[in-house]
């Protein structure tokens, strides 16, 4: 079993890969489009999270975690009651590239366009609900700014990403 990590699972898989890889999953990216009303905002006060959003031609580069078998059944739950639980991501088995050359089937987390917290906002306004959000595993700013310092250490460019960093960092400086 692969896990395809584009997120919080680069810097928090909740488990100990047998191996991972750099890898692309074509006609999606990665964007701030899911209302976070649990881990990273309230439902008073949401912040944002990323999920894989379907866009025909794009590309998402994050990285393929191989489970050992014996961890399988274990590490599919603990993935389902941290990903699922609003029902707002799909757990789909996706194709990946890896930079080995090597195609692989993964599972992933894809936004459900339909669910009421699938949001699409500009970077401005991503930043601000970034700024200033905090939910039950912390603030939403501690979200952003482990997966941008985890991307840059693999060597995945986010240009959008790195814009929203530095600024939520300037929005915060007060």
């Amino acid at each position: 079993m692969w896990v395809f990590g584009y997120g919080s699972l680069l810097w928090n898989p909740g488990f100990t890969p047998v191996r991972r890889v750099t890898a692309r999953l074509p006609d999606y990216h990665r964007s701030f489009c899911m209302l976070s009303i649990h881990h990273r905002g309230t439902p008073d006060h949401p912040g944002l999270v990323l999920a894989l959003d379907h866009q025909p031609g794009g590309q998402c580069t994050g990285v393929a975690f191989q489970v050992a078998p014996q961890d399988e059944v274990t590490v599919l739950a603990m993935l389902r009651e941290r990903e699922l639980v609003s029902s707002a991501y799909v757990e789909q088995e996706v194709p990946l590239i890896c930079d080995t050359g090597d195609r692989i089937t993964a599972l992933a987390y894809v936004v459900d366009r339909t669910h009421i917290q699938y949001c699409q906002f500009d970077l401005e306004q991503q930043a601000q609900m970034i700024a200033h959000a905090t939910g039950g595993r912390g603030p939403n700013t501690e979200y952003l700014y482990n997966t941008v310092t985890h991307l840059a250490e693999i060597g995945i460019k986010d240009a959008d990403m790195a814009w929203l960093a530095d600024r939520v960092r300037a929005l915060t400086a007060t």
